[in-house]
């Protein structure tokens, strides 16, 4: 081997604050703040303030390894906080407020955070759990300087903290690009969250591959409004595409009612947004009930759960938005795949496009690669149709749980198993078939939940369709449909499985329609684990 003689410098995070400052330094941040005011700056502010949050961070003591967590919404203040803690080579613990507080305490633990960082409205939360907190030294306050209450745990002042740093140039450090940034631990597992320990060249590669044409196709045009959370895999990674390719980006704080979403998005000229399909299920409802239209809205990433096609015709027929659904996972940093025509496809018309696009979770993009295992270990045919195990492998792809180095997550080969089962097809495109723990075995058949649900979401007045395998005394399993349906309508079981019944073969049809509110997951996911609890002995 002879050696390359190109520079070598670090993949580090602080070099996209840094390129945003210089190449788009007047380009617009909007955040809603959660005193419930907008803050206006723009990326040359952002690196300003993040430099005085670094020079305060020095001096709270925080030093290269340390885990720094925050408790706190879409923000700017969140936002600074993406730069600074892994600009000085520490890791930011991004902890999900929507989990049960056995398993915020034990997030916060397991990560050994010294500083947690909270939002005012966390501040009940924080009270209530800070004498179970045995590594956190120090607490600060995400709030106006004004407005700082005093409270139980003793809290710094974020503005007063900041305010008395300076703004000069900082002199970022240079270290190892395999470093640690972001700490994010998942919450759709069984027993204790797992952390998954993002590096800085993970997530810079990750940015730079996301933003390409064909995944987000993101420019300086755009307006971009992450409706995922900051805490939840970092936003999709948004908070590093947008600053790369010059994008306004508009904050919402913990706002994410369709009326409040509709302010940004008329008021800012948002172009581009992406959330989980619950949220776009209540926006849509809410625009046909109200009369409004969105704007400048173009593009709509979707992910979390299946696209219901219903969905996605909507924002295209009545409103003229680009509906792309991806699939990722925390494990992936997050993104995986996107759902993006390619000539291929587009030769085959328009109808099949949208049907590829609707119904598939997404394309191959370069820095993932992906495969289908079949039952009997084999590598399935990418035909479309011959599910299995979805394997990933790439350098945004985990290696193992933080602090779980005993565990093997790979096979030989460097492939991790998702716990997906999938299909892929000859245009390169996958479809997530179900998860392993969710399809359903009737009679020594395979029922997916997920395309049962897409079916039947689409049935007039349902909002959200969820269905579980459950107990059958003869057919080991059989599907049960839980209805939640749209404020205000009606919807008969019989409707429901009339609607059903010319769409789908005769034994996928649910054994019984109940109607309920389906019970979500701290991501905004269907809680299947919940509803098969719930309902395990209804049909015994």
């Amino acid at each position: 081997m002879i050696p390359g003689l190109m520079q070598d410098v670090p993949l580090l995070t602080t070099a996209i604050l840094t390129h945003a400052e210089t190449a788009h330094g007047r380009v617009e941040i909007v955040s809603r703040t959660v005193e419930g005011r907008i803050h206006r700056y723009d990326y040359a502010g952002l690196a300003a303030r993040t430099r005085r949050l670094a020079r305060a961070l020095r001096d709270l003591g925080v030093k290269s390894g340390d885990r720094v967590a925050s408790l706190a919404w879409n923000t700017h203040r969140h936002l600074e906080l993406f730069y600074a803690v892994p600009g000085l080579g520490a890791v930011l613990n991004t902890v999900n407020p929507r989990l049960f507080d056995d398993q915020i305490v034990y997030v916060l633990e397991h990560a050994e955070s010294t500083v947690l960082f909270y939002d005012r409205t966390f501040q009940p939360l924080v009270e209530r759990l800070a004498h179970r907190f045995t590594t956190v030294k120090t607490f600060v306050l995400l709030s106006d300087a004004d407005s700082h209450d005093p409270c139980a745990v003793g809290a710094l002042n974020y503005e007063t903290l900041i305010g008395a740093q300076s703004d000069a140039a900082f002199p970022w450090p240079s270290f190892d690009e395999n470093a640690g940034a972001f700490l994010c631990y998942t919450s759709g597992t069984t027993g204790d969250p797992k952390g998954v320990l993002y590096s800085h060249r993970a997530v810079v590669i990750h940015a730079i591959a996301a933003g390409l044409a064909s995944a987000f196709g993101l420019t300086a045009f755009d307006v971009v409004m992450p409706c995922s959370s900051l805490y939840h895999a970092t936003a999709w990674g948004l908070p590093f595409i947008c600053p790369i390719n010059g994008c306004k980006l508009v904050l919402p704080a913990e706002k994410m009612d369709p009326a409040s979403l509709q302010e940004l998005i008329i008021g800012e000229g948002v172009t581009f947004s992406g959330g989980v399909p619950t949220i776009w299920t209540m926006y849509l409802d809410w625009l046909a009930q109200n009369g409004q239209d969105v704007g400048q809205l173009k593009r709509v990433i979707i992910g979390g759960s299946a696209v219901p096609r219903a969905m996605a015709e909507t924002f295209k027929v009545k409103h003229g938005v680009q509906v792309l659904q991806i699939w990722g996972m925390t494990e992936t940093c997050p993104l995986g795949v996107v759902a993006t025509p390619t000539p291929s496809i587009a030769a085959l018309g328009e109808d099949q496009v949208d049907d590829i696009i609707w119904t598939r979770q997404g394309r191959l993009q370069f820095g993932i690669e992906l495969k289908i295992v079949a039952e009997d270990g084999t590598e399935a045919p990418r035909d479309g149709e011959t599910s299995g195990a979805l394997m990933v492998r790439g350098p945004w792809t985990i290696k193992r749980y933080f602090r779980k180095e005993e565990d093997a997550l790979l096979d030989a080969d460097g492939w991790f198993d998702t716990g997906d089962i999938a299909t892929l097809d000859e245009h390169g495109f996958m479809r997530i078939t179900d998860r392993a723990k969710d399809v359903i075995k009737t009679g020594g058949e395979w029922i997916s939940s997920i395309d049962l649900e897409n079916i039947a979401v689409a049935c007039p007045g349902v909002k959200i369709a969820a269905v579980v395998g459950i107990p059958h005394p003869k057919w080991e399993e059989r599907p049960l449909l839980v209805i939640e349906t749209h404020e205000g309508r009606t919807v008969t079981r019989d409707e429901v499985l009339d609607y059903l019944r010319p769409r789908i073969v005769k034994w996928w049809m649910p054994d019984e329609v109940v109607f309920a509110a389906v019970p979500l997951t701290a991501t905004g996911k269907i809680d299947k684990k919940t509803l098969r609890a719930a309902w395990s002995g209804h049909l015994i």
